[in-house]
């Protein structure tokens, strides 16, 4: 068994065509099929059912694929940790980051990228689904997003998100030190949309306190969220992370919502491997002493203290 072939099949079940996957992997159509054969008759186990064109794989062949992105990821780590020895970190860290925590995301990569001046930081924005798919295929080295108590894989808890009202100046709640979710939904708003998880989070907020949201506006990203916020004619509700990249827009004030002190927590994944790849080692390294949650808080007790001044 080649690692040439695991790379075919990992081709293969990406682009679920032949001729596509050969061109992927910059060889003809019959080499790719052959190599495929070989394997299978290595392995003694069927891996692709074929038929006049491609048909998925074998349930033998979803086992030799998950092996296939472990062997050929160990692969990768072992070239990522000779050269880290002999040249210093080098490569390129895929980090996944759900919507709403890609703004704090900067707390983790600018410093990554200090300490390590030779690796690169590729970052996607994707929902908590693609990214344990990604993580569990190897196809991400480390991801941050919302911290489920039931996940197996590597976590190191980041900051918890506290929701706040950001609200006009001038408008219905001037001058009040905190409000209820409740008063909150009485105001012109615009929200997250209801795909996205932190809105049903918030959604349940308002639920306790008996009301119920219907914002005028919504958008399914922090800034075309916070697009809308200028001018002083709609209020949001807002994750303190969020401050870190967008601030508090002119003529608008942060207020303090009534209820639970802290939501859910947003931390720091890696995969499955054992130990973590050298980039996602790396990356944890740079977690710990980070101090993401304490630059957050003071963030948030910057703004709040100079309403209050």
């Amino acid at each position: 068994m080649q690692l040439r072939q695991l790379e075919y099949l990992v081709a293969l079940a990406r682009e679920r065509h032949f001729v596509r996957a050969a061109a992927a992997c910059y060889v003809s159509q019959p080499s790719l099929s052959a190599a495929i054969r070989r394997l299978e008759h290595e392995l003694g186990v069927p891996i692709v059912r074929r038929g006049r064109r491609y048909e998925g794989l074998t349930p033998e062949g979803e086992v030799v694929l998950a092996w296939a992105h472990r062997i050929l990821a160990e692969r990768d780590s072992l070239r990522q940790e000779l050269s880290a020895l002999r040249d210093g970190l080098t490569g390129t860290l895929r980090l996944g980051v759900v919507p709403t925590a890609l703004p704090a995301a900067s707390l983790l990569t600018t410093p990554f990228c200090e300490r390590h001046p030779q690796a690169r930081v590729s970052i996607e924005s994707l929902s908590s689904a693609e990214i344990t798919h990604g993580l569990a295929e190897f196809e991400l080295d480390a991801a941050m997003t919302y911290l489920d108590d039931d996940s197996a894989l590597r976590r190191l808890p980041l900051y918890e998100e506290r929701y706040m009202l950001l609200t006009p100046v001038d408008g219905p709640l001037a001058g009040v030190g905190k409000a209820s979710w409740a008063q909150a939904a009485a105001l012109p708003l615009c929200l997250l949309n209801s795909r996205m998880r932190n809105r049903r989070i918030i959604d349940e907020c308002f639920a306790a306190d008996g009301a119920t949201a219907t914002p005028a506006v919504e958008s399914d990203t922090v800034a075309g969220l916070y697009a809308h916020l200028p001018g002083g004619r709609w209020s949001s509700v807002i994750s303190h992370a969020w401050l870190h990249m967008f601030g508090v827009p002119e003529g608008m004030r942060v207020v303090p919502l009534e209820g639970p002190a802290h939501g859910p927590r947003v931390g720091l994944v890696t995969g499955p491997d054992d130990p973590p790849s050298v980039l996602a080692g790396a990356l944890l390294a740079v977690a710990r002493e980070a101090g993401v949650r304490e630059a957050l808080d003071e963030l948030l007790r910057t703004y709040l203290d100079g309403h209050e001044h």
